[in-house]
């Protein structure tokens, strides 16, 4: 770690954090996922395993900007009410190795207790100390850290690494760009989708930006542009952004974005979206499922290629745009 200064989380909400079982270094943060702990024990893995196969066990979800974010979203679970800071300095984070190796020491830390559990599968808690899966997407915007570009060459390049995803708002389409134009695209780029126009966008997600409209429109004109595997995340509410009337503007930001996958997924009553929303916003799966082949009827070139009860969610699979579901 250089002497400089960098950005840090404030203590008081590190306290906070810390006490909710997060790892902090800086102004990241890593948290062993609930899926992950139920794989530790054999009682179920995360659909990313069912739709793509990455094991659970071996994932890390992690964020260089964690207490960083461009949007306030009413569904979200995490403690974005202390997300203050949108913006970071090239000059004030830590660069990508350091933030990594900070991490997995937290990561080290958080499972540390692991062993003397009942019910732990030794053989998977030893592989989970040798990653293949690496999730940018916990809490913050990742997208504006500004290292974001060398962060994924860097995941990219460890001997073990089978995919990185990115998880965004899609608030930051120059990052998406140099992505793409830095030869350091994820092995998967999900862009959230929450609001089929703008009205609804700033009642449900909040944006900070003025612009936040235009900004979104012209990440997914770059999402149907980008080489690498691509994905739209529906987060639906009941009685909120789950209308039928809304299903023809999706549709049209659906087609403008034509990602290989399109994950249909209930918002769930969970962590600190329980002070926003009622568990009757969260929909059941069958709710979804249903929505889901309301969009497919309209949406020309898909297929419903898989769901997950557990989740709340389905995934319909672009048979135009192919790539195969399974990644290697």
């Amino acid at each position: 770690m250089s002497s400089r200064e960098v950005i840090k989380i404030p203590e008081r909400i590190v306290n906070q954090l810390l006490n909710a079982h997060y790892g902090v270094y800086n102004h990241s943060t890593v948290e062993i996922c609930h899926w992950t702990k139920k794989s530790l024990k054999n009682q179920g893995v995360c659909y990313k395993r069912v739709f793509y196969g990455i094991d659970s066990h071996r994932c890390v979800e992690f964020s260089p900007a964690g207490m960083m974010c461009t949007m306030k979203c009413i569904f979200c679970w995490r403690p974005m009410e202390f997300m203050k800071k949108v913006d970071m300095a090239f000059e004030e984070v830590d660069d990508p190795i350091d933030i990594m190796e900070g991490l997995m020491k937290e990561r080290s830390r958080l499972m540390s207790g692991y062993p003397g559990m009942p019910n732990v599968d030794f053989r998977r808690l030893e592989e989970s100390k040798e990653p293949t899966h690496y999730a940018i997407s916990l809490s913050g915007e990742p997208t504006l850290y500004p290292r974001l570009p060398e962060l994924v060459r860097y995941l990219k390049s460890l001997p073990s690494t089978r995919s990185v995803y990115i998880v965004s708002n899609g608030l930051q389409p120059d990052m998406i760009k140099r992505l793409m134009d830095e030869d350091a695209l994820p092995t998967q780029l999900y862009i959230s989708m929450s609001a089929p126009n703008e009205e609804v966008m700033y009642r449900v997600d909040k944006p900070l930006y003025k612009d936040a409209w235009s900004r979104y429109i012209r990440t997914l004109e770059l999402l149907s542009q980008a080489d690498t595997r691509t994905v739209i995340r529906m987060t639906m509410i009941k009685d909120v952004n789950a209308l039928d009337e809304y299903i023809p503007e999706y549709v049209g930001l659906l087609e403008i974005a034509n990602p290989n996958f399109i994950e249909v997924k209930s918002y769930m009553h969970l962590g600190y979206s329980t002070k926003r929303l009622k568990k009757s916003n969260m929909m059941s799966h069958e709710e979804i499922r249903r929505y889901a082949r309301k969009i497919l009827r309209r949406l020309k070139g898909f297929r419903y290629m898989d769901e997950y009860p557990p989740s709340r969610i389905a995934v319909l699979q672009n048979m135009v745009r192919y790539v195969d579901r399974w990644i290697n």
